[in-house]
């Protein structure tokens, strides 16, 4: 039977439109890092590059090439961990231009170094892509997080982070890293600005009471 996240992993993808606190374990990510504007060439390449490793994995078994534990499954969503640079943050308002990102698709448990060797190894030989030895294979552990599922366009997400921030302070809690990570659930290149879904997410702690 396929796993399918969208019904197996509703707790990390599918959240509600409001915030709630959840632990995300430690899970293995392909990783392509960048600067600037999402809205570039650039971005969409480094995209494209990231699909290309992630269909080549899932799709071994059609080349005859089976990993030990595979499965099939649903290719998990994009992801993106984002921040500001130094300039981005001294500017009074927000610049595109000044993003800083680690952009990723989530690997099945079956998924090792040497699997993901394997499929850089097919990629290249198939569609030669300079942007391919940019591309890291690596786990990421987040631990204890304040989510939300975003309705709507990216540029509206600010209203999203105002409600979570607010939950956080009522629970107590302090946001651990300024950079927040976004899921895109809707594929925003055929979704309608206002049906986009992406899930928001901070890693937070607990607050530390003055004394």
């Amino acid at each position: 039977m396929k796993h399918e996240w969208r019904k197996k992993e509703k707790n990390y993808y599918i959240p509600k439109t409001k915030p709630e606190i959840v632990n995300i374990e430690k899970f293995k990510f392909i990783q392509i890092k960048g600067v600037g504007n999402p809205n570039s060439e650039e971005f969409s390449e480094k995209v494209g590059t990231l699909y290309s490793l992630a269909y080549a994995i899932k799709m071994m078994p059609k080349k005859s090439i089976t990993p030990e534990g595979y499965f099939d499954y649903t290719v998990y969503p994009l992801e993106g961990i984002w921040d500001l640079d130094e300039e981005g943050r001294l500017k009074d308002e927000f610049d595109k231009n000044n993003l800083v990102y680690n952009i990723m698709i989530r690997q099945p448990d079956f998924v090792t170094k040497e699997v993901f060797d394997l499929a850089m190894e097919i990629t290249k030989n198939k569609k030669p892509n300079k942007l391919l030895d940019e591309v890291v294979f690596g786990e990421i552990e987040e631990g204890k997080c304040v989510q939300m599922m975003h309705i709507g366009p990216f540029d509206e997400e600010y209203k999203s982070f105002d409600i979570m921030k607010e939950f956080i302070n009522d629970n107590n809690l302090a946001i651990k890293d300024l950079a927040h990570r976004e899921i895109y659930i809707s594929d925003f290149r055929r979704t309608a600005p206002e049906k986009l879904k992406t899930v928001l997410r901070y890693m937070v702690e607990d607050k530390v009471e003055d004394k």
